[in-house]
């Protein structure tokens, strides 16, 4: 029985979904690998701000987490080795509720069927902190409570391995050059990142993932097509707090890591495992400044790589070829951080070059583009709120694209506006507004408008 959004009481309702499968089932599997991994005592509290002695807008800009601050990058370039090791564990909530403007299919049934009900969505644990003087790490197990339903309808739930960032790094310097270097290994491409402009980090950092359109209906390769299938190995150096380069290399999570895409694996209905074909190399470049209460960052980045299709038990094909993708992208970001005022701002494009040996995802040669730019600003660390907007363009392509234009062509904007009355919990409200989809403003699959898919989206997200 479905139930009529109510700002006033869905926390509540939230709250009382909580099945606690995942707390059971996740604690068990990060108390293993925080002795494996990180061999950490248990006396400390758990979060980086505790290992650092910092308050959370030491690291995170105005307080809005994930948002890094120039203390936050060097933390996580320097391997999160900063501070005194203790306890690793902590834990992540996020409850929400989405409404969408229009939810009708058409022929009296309902597009999405948590449309206008209050959630829990989902939680996190973490093990994250410093093992060594030049050893940190950051790994994250996820379990969705509304990731799918089976074929009687019944909402299933599924726990996974989620983003994760292995580091050895180590800092030297003459008087006249300052070196940062190290290795990382991670399962998402740019989750090693420090700067928000790139995907994996990058805003919106919490949206819906029960509207009917919660977002553009395509996306480039580097903008989440491989987060937690692939595991990569990459070198990294920064000198003089200016300039930052890294080559890494990603190869499927299989066999020896596998515990990179825990959740997923090959012949799985729901979350089958992308097989690459061969390695992918990944490169990044940029170029930082700061001066007083400002830093800036222009940068560049791209990959190359190959995805074999899936048969129709969703095992890998190796019989048909495969998918190739170029991206390259270009990214920028400014920050202004002076108590009471922080304002940030970054933009993001990425072109991408397609070419489908298999026939099965692309009719032919085919191109897409990216663009996103966001501003956001907070006062006191407390009230904040942002504006961003979404391109999406690409090829004209029937097999790849449905609706009536046969194009990914998508645009929307998105407002947002957020509270954090404590410095570990976030109430926001967010709405996506949709001027184009699917190639057209109206009508793009016969019937629906792109503003059909506008979509409000109410949450609490909470860390302890």
């Amino acid at each position: 029985m479905t139930t009529s959004f109510n700002p006033g009481n869905f926390l509540t309702k939230a709250l009382r979904q909580a099945t606690g499968r995942w707390v059971s089932v996740g604690l068990s599997g990060v108390v293993a690998l925080a002795g494996l991994v990180f061999s950490s005592s248990a006396s400390a509290v758990p979060s980086f701000a505790r290992q650092t002695g910092q308050s959370c807008a030491a690291c995170h800009a105005g307080g809005q987490f994930p948002e890094l601050t120039p203390f936050g990058r060097m933390f996580k370039l320097t391997g999160y080795t900063i501070g005194e090791r203790g306890n690793p564990l902590a834990a992540m909530l996020v409850a929400s509720a989405t409404k969408t403007q229009n939810n009708s299919d058409g022929a009296g049934g309902s597009l999405s069927p948590m449309d206008s009900q209050a959630i829990l969505d989902f939680g996190s644990i973490f093990v994250a902190g410093k093992a060594t003087n030049n050893i940190g790490g950051f790994a994250q197990f996820t379990y969705s409570n509304y990731d799918h339903q089976d074929a009687a309808g019944n909402w299933q739930g599924h726990f996974a391995t989620d983003n994760f960032d292995l580091r050895y790094a180590d800092r030297k310097g003459d008087g006249k050059n300052d070196w940062i270097y190290g290795l990382t290994l991670h399962n998402n491409p740019t989750v090693q990142d420090v700067w928000n402009s790139t995907p994996a980090w990058g805003y919106p950092y919490v949206s819906t993932t029960q509207g009917a359109f919660g977002g553009v209906p395509a996306s480039t390769m580097l903008e989440g097509a491989l987060a937690q299938q692939v595991a990569g190995i990459g070198g990294y150096v920064y000198w003089n707090n200016t300039i930052y380069a890294e080559l890494t290399s990603y190869q499927t999570a299989k066999g020896l890591w596998s515990f990179l895409s825990m959740g997923s694996k090959p012949g799985d209905a729901d979350h089958p495992l992308t097989h690459l074909n061969g390695s992918s190399l990944y490169w990044r470049l940029a170029y930082t400044k700061d001066w007083g209460e400002h830093n800036v960052m222009v940068g560049a980045f791209g990959m190359d790589a190959k995805t074999y299709p899936f048969d129709g038990s969703n095992n890998p094909d190796y019989t048909i070829g495969s998918t190739g993708y170029r991206d390259i992208g270009f990214d920028a970001q400014y920050q202004y951080l002076l108590a009471p005022h922080t304002f940030t701002a970054h933009m993001r494009t990425v072109q991408e070059k397609i070419n489908d040996e298999t026939g099965l995802l692309y009719g032919g040669p085919a191109t897409m583009n990216s663009f996103k730019m966001k501003g956001s600003y907070v006062y006191r660390e407390k009230y904040g709120g942002g504006l961003a907007y979404t391109s999406v363009t690409g090829s004209k392509d029937a097999t790849a694209y449905g609706g009536n234009f046969n194009l990914p062509d998508t645009e929307m904007w998105t407002p947002e506006l957020f509270w954090t009355p404590i410095p570990n919990l976030r109430v926001g409200l967010q709405y996506n507004y949709f001027t184009r989809y699917l190639g057209s403003s109206t009508k793009y699959d016969g019937t629906r408008n792109a503003s059909d898919n506008n979509t409000t989206y109410l949450y609490l997200w909470t860390s302890f």
